[in-house]
């Protein structure tokens, strides 16, 4: 007896179906139903060495400037904050990246900004804050209809099971408390994704870091847009001010949802808005 694992095409009974045009479309798809989908970013080879050149260059200097000592009893030695902050266009560009805005724009409707862009490493051999289940906007427990905020991990280095890829609950964004043991041991995945690669997901989707176990660090560049209700994590518009912006980049970067200091600056940029 042969049997046909093929899985069925065939439907009856289906009155509405969703219709994906594109790839972008079905990421998006996916990331609606699963909470996470993997994105290619479109890079070149030489792009992506020059992207992996930065941040080497940019984390000694972060390092430099805060002090190892610091940064590790702070918890924060494997993270670099704010990397488009840094100088140079490498990671301004990598936030404006063509196929990320553009799945952005299919997955949150109305505006979206950019909360947060920050150098992730994971250490070979050691745990580091990334590796406890969280969701991206922590201590929330609510489900929304459509997303309020995207994760983009932008892989800088494959992502593998044995260097620790993201480890995702498939559909977690959907409940509102995170699962019981038991369920996570069972129901959770690691992501695997070549370097270039953007690992998308719902913020409200609990995930975590994997262990490396490789002698190699792991690195990524997180990003999180939300809708504009959310506040940055750092202030990105007083960081930017020399830097020639087109005016989406300034919107999506949070120039124009920064909080008014008094009464007159908020009707001055009323009176701009309705001009």
């Amino acid at each position: 007896m042969i049997l046909d694992h093929k899985i069925p095409s065939a439907t009856y009974g289906i009155l509405q179906q969703n219709t994906p045009a594109s790839s972008l479309d079905e990421a998006a798809e996916q990331v609606k139903n699963l909470g996470y989908a993997v994105l290619d970013s479109g890079y070149s080879a030489l792009e992506l060495e020059n992207i992996s050149n930065e941040f080497n260059q940019v984390r000694e200097r972060y390092i430099q400037t805060n002090g190892e000592s610091h940064l590790r009893s702070i918890n924060e030695f494997h993270t670099i904050r704010a990397l488009l902050t840094h100088g140079g266009e490498t990671f301004l560009k990598l936030a404006f990246n063509p196929n990320l805005i553009s799945i952005l724009k299919i997955l949150i409707s109305g505006k979206f900004i950019l909360n947060q862009q920050n150098g992730i490493v994971n250490p070979p051999q050691e745990t580091y804050n990334q590796s406890a289940w969280h969701r991206d906007l922590p201590y929330q427990h609510f489900v929304s209809t459509k997303p309020l905020a995207i994760n983009a991990l932008f892989c800088v280095d494959d992502f593998t099971l044995e260097n620790g890829s993201t480890f995702v609950l498939p559909a977690s964004h959907k409940s509102e408390a995170y699962p019981s043991e038991g369920y996570v041991q069972k129901r959770a995945i690691q992501v695997e994704a070549k370097a270039g690669a953007f690992i998308l997901l719902d913020c409200m989707m609990f995930h975590a870091g994997g262990f490396n176990k490789t002698n190699s660090m792991r690195r990524a560049v997180n990003h999180v847009f939300n809708i504009p209700y959310f506040k940055q994590q750092i202030n990105i518009p007083i960081n930017m001010k020399n830097i020639n912006l087109s005016s989406e980049e300034q919107e999506i970067l949070g120039f124009n949802y920064a909080e008014s200091v008094s009464i007159s600056s908020f009707l001055l940029k009323r009176s701009r808005e309705i001009l």
